[in-house]
Parts: C-alpha cells; sequence; structure tokens
C-alpha cells in the first residue's frame, strides 16, 4: 500500500510564547522528525499541511512569524507544503489531487492541534474513501482548554479515533520496521 506522511500544522505559532505551546512540544517535533527520515529513508512522500488564516491579526496569518512551519522539522524543498484556510486539509485544498496523483492509499497523520485540524482532516480522508490510515501516537499535539488538558484531550480523541478512522502507532513502530 503506498503511503504518504502528512505532518499538520506544525507551525511556529505554537512555540513563540507559553500561552500557545503545545503539550509535550519538544518529545513531538523529536518524534516527528524521527518519522520524517523514516519516511525519506522508506520513500514516502511527505506533506506539511499549513493554516493560513485570513484574518491578518492572527498568529496564522500569511507573513506573520507563526505561520511559517516550525523551523526545527526535518523539512527538505521536494517536500509537498500544501496551504489551508480551514481546519479541513482536504476542503479547497490541492491535498486530493496531490494525492491521487501520487497513487496514494494509506495516509499516516501526525501534528497540531489534535481536537481541530488533525481530527478535522483525519475524518475527512476517512470520507474521502482513505480506510486505513494511521496515526503517529506521540507525534500529535494540543493545547489545554478551559474543560480538558491537553492529555486528556489527546486521549479522548485517540480513543475515538482508534479502530475507526485511523490504527494508531507509536514512532517506534515506524522507525523499528
Amino acid at each position: 500500500m503506498k503511503q504518504a506522511l502528512i505532518i499538520i500544522d506544525m507551525q511556529e505559532a505554537f512555540f513563540l510564547d507559553n500561552a500557545n505551546y503545545l503539550f509535550e512540544a519538544e518529545k513531538v517535533v523529536e518524534n516527528i522528525n524521527s518519522i520524517i527520515l523514516w519516511a525519506r529513508h522508506s520513500e514516502v512522500p511527505i506533506i506539511f499541511i499549513q493554516h493560513t488564516d485570513s484574518n491578518e491579526d492572527d498568529d496564522f496569518a500569511f507573513g506573520k512569524p507563526g505561520w511559517d512551519l516550525y523551523h526545527r522539522l526535518l523539512r527538505q524543498p521536494e517536500d509537498q507544503v500544501i496551504q489551508k484556510t480551514t481546519w479541513d486539509a482536504f476542503y479547497q485544498t490541492e491535498l486530493a489531487q496531490y494525492l491521487q496523483e501520487q497513487k496514494i492509499e494509506q495516509l499516516i497523520f501526525a501534528g497540531a492541534q489534535t481536537e481541530f485540524c488533525l481530527d478535522t482532516t483525519i475524518r475527512s480522508a476517512y470520507s474521502h474513501g482513505y480506510h486505513h490510515n494511521m496515526l503517529v501516537e506521540d507525534a500529535h499535539s494540543t493545547l489545554d482548554s478551559q474543560v480538558l488538558d491537553a492529555q486528556q484531550i489527546i486521549k479522548h480523541h485517540e480513543s475515538i479515533w482508534h479502530n475507526r478512522f485511523v490504527n494508531i502507532q507509536p514512532s517506534t513502530f515506524f522507525i523499528n520496521k
């Protein structure tokens, strides 16, 4: 099954200040970079999804310091970068077309934020016919909400997704292949 690694919204805005700092951010980045190295070695295409907010005052607005992909990611010029304006990386983007052109059958997800863009894109991928996807368990994150802390949000979403929308595996699953 031909795979693609999709890294969602790992942008500078999540690393600029403590208010928006992702839960276990450094560990998540380290694990994403490990998966990127695995993908390169395995000739799996790497797709970075970059949120672009239309509100020019937002941290994720085009050209703002927070909009850039996080500088510590092991991104290369040949990696695909797709900009999105909603939580769904498929909505009004070239993602579906790119996946079809590359004959991709399985998506491997990592990134941020668990309950927003990751959740919406995982569900949308299923609706687009991608039914055998994977989530890298220790390579996605979010922020605390007013109701739940980040760790609870992550565990809650993983319990909903597992064996419905994705098969959940730790980063070591890929690295040890």
